[in-house]
């Protein structure tokens, strides 16, 4: 075996067999209209990777969400999938900035709500109390139906983050995280009854934590 394919096996949690390591990449999107669905994304305010046309019967464009690390695509000869058939899912650390500006971008997105995702009867309307984390959503559709459930997350469940490898996907998430961290400083200070110098540890301590899942310092 050659030191190329060693190098991206890692050893189990379990110390099991060797596994390797898979990253979702990209996200086949069913539509009808390839222009149409063009100027939808784009005015989502995604980043245009490609649109590549190869003959008459295959095309492919692909877009990236902000931030992220996972892309879809779209074309003429991509999918045999009905148009309209996908749910996709996305994550955002404020779901109330996430809605105004998919409102601001002309997209008719649902209200913030909480509840069932899945279920429009199961809504309730705002985020979810005490904006728990994964409890707050907001819904939309392009223009053949595909839906998109954006979710609010502030802090990831135990083990979806590697702390080696910890990252924010943009500025916004990190002064996003930052503004969580002083506003539960805050409450700190207050428990304590003092002013703490050491407020930079602090924060740093409790965004590592509130990103990986772990016990957030009190």
């Amino acid at each position: 075996m050659s030191q190329a394919a060693i190098s991206i096996k890692h050893q189990n949690n379990d110390g099991g067999a060797p596994r390797v390591d898979m990253k979702l990449e990209v996200e086949l999107v069913p539509v009808s209209d390839v222009d149409r669905a063009k100027e939808f994304y784009t005015r989502l305010g995604w980043r245009l990777d490609a649109d590549d046309v190869m003959g008459n019967d295959f095309r492919v464009v692909q877009f990236t969400p902000p931030g992220s690390a996972s892309s879809i695509t779209f074309g003429k000869g991509v999918t045999t999938a009905a148009p309209g058939s996908l749910r996709g899912g996305l994550i955002v650390s404020d779901i109330e900035a996430a809605h105004e500006e998919l409102v601001a971008r002309g997209i008719n997105a649902s209200e913030v709500f909480h509840g069932s995702p899945f279920n429009p009867a199961g809504r309730i309307s705002g985020p979810a109390p005490g904006r728990q984390s994964y409890g707050s959503f907001v819904s939309f559709e392009d223009p053949d139906g595909n839906v998109w459930i954006v979710q609010e997350v502030t802090r990831r469940l135990p083990g979806r983050i590697d702390l080696k490898a910890m990252t924010f996907a943009s500025a916004n998430d990190l002064a996003s995280a930052m503004r969580r961290a002083e506003a539960a400083h805050g409450e700190h200070e207050k428990r304590n009854g003092q002013h703490d110098a050491n407020w930079s540890d602090w924060y740093a301590a409790y965004m590592v934590a509130e990103q990986a899942g772990t016990e957030l310092p009190v």
